[in-house]
């Protein structure tokens, strides 16, 4: 699994991620525990489809 988010895209990933979580905590709609997605990808460094579609915004 190598690292093909960096840079600006993630941290609007987790910003994203945790904006969603917290809307669903606070009585929210249930999809916006969709959040968790992106929140992962931007801790993880690693988007699945950026690597089905040859997408790589990590400067490393």
């Amino acid at each position: 699994m190598q690292a093909n988010v960096g840079g600006i895209d993630k941290w609007v990933r987790i910003a994203l991620g945790v904006a969603l979580i917290a809307w669903a905590v606070m009585g929210g709609p249930v999809w916006a525990w969709i959040g968790v997605v992106p929140l992962a990808t931007g801790l993880f460094n690693f988007c699945p489809l950026y690597k089905v579609f040859g997408i790589n915004t990590c400067k490393r």
